[in-house]
């Protein structure tokens, strides 16, 4: 039996979810890599983590059902880390939300965090690992500040914020819960360049973020043994440097 540390990752078949799972496999996890979808992609994220020497397990599930996130956790069985990256992202004006979406938002947002987290607790309390059990939520920028046209996913992101805060005071000392809130981390899909262009010079560091400040972020709350019920926002001080915009 592998020595090795585990971790889950939600969401691991594309983007900051497959560059979290990789960078976890670098650092000497073995992975639990969830999809729902993107099949052919994590089956990628698994070669790619094991050129690293990971092994990895492949799960799928429908997060917007608590029975999909108890048979992930069941499948996955114990870890050391839980990467919580898994998300649903629309724009949708605030007088066309229906009931369905408002709901499916929240679902996968943020219920399916809370109950992949309570059924990962007995082996996330039995982790041998210095600082014991790991949990790391992504949420956004948008929790704290939100875009117009965002209403029910801003609402979503910031009950991740308040969920990591509440699980990290009810799980010490034996499960460090945080957060990571990127900013905007890869070029939003379906911009004009003079969109892009405002939207990066309205951002103080001028430039979009990459998948390797994520994991930088990662790395740091994977390791950091007296840290625990803290959001770090990644985002090249978007957050206070002006209007939000989408995007």
């Amino acid at each position: 039996m592998s020595s090795r540390p585990r971790a889950l990752v939600t969401g691991a078949g594309i983007r900051l979810g497959r560059a979290m799972a990789v960078a976890l496999a670098q650092d000497g996890f073995d992975l639990v890599l969830h999809y729902r979808s993107s099949q052919n992609q994590v089956q990628v994220t698994a070669q790619m983590c094991a050129a690293h020497g990971a092994s990895s397990q492949i799960v799928q599930g429908d997060l917007s059902q608590v029975e999909a996130c108890c048979s992930v956790a069941l499948t996955a069985g114990a870890v050391d880390v839980l990467v919580n990256s898994a998300a649903l992202y629309e724009a949708v004006p605030i007088q066309d939300i229906t009931p369905q979406q408002w709901e499916q938002m929240l679902a996968v947002n943020t219920r399916a965090p809370f109950f992949l987290t309570q059924a990962l607790l007995p082996g996330l309390r039995a982790s041998k690992r210095p600082g014991g059990g790991c949990v790391v939520m992504l949420g956004d920028i948008g929790g704290q500040r939100p875009s117009p046209g965002f209403t029910h996913y801003s609402v979503s992101k910031a009950g991740v914020l308040m969920l990591t805060e509440a699980l990290a005071l009810e799980l010490a000392p034996t499960v460090r819960v945080n957060a990571i809130n990127p900013g905007t981390v890869l070029a939003p899909e379906g911009l004009s360049e003079k969109v892009l262009t405002k939207l990066r010079g309205s951002i103080p560091a001028r430039r979009f973020g990459s998948p390797d400040d994520i994991v930088g972020a990662l790395r740091y709350l994977v390791n950091a043994q007296y840290v625990t019920g803290q959001s770090i926002n990644v985002d090249g001080g978007r957050s206070v440097g002006g209007p939000m915009e989408a995007g």
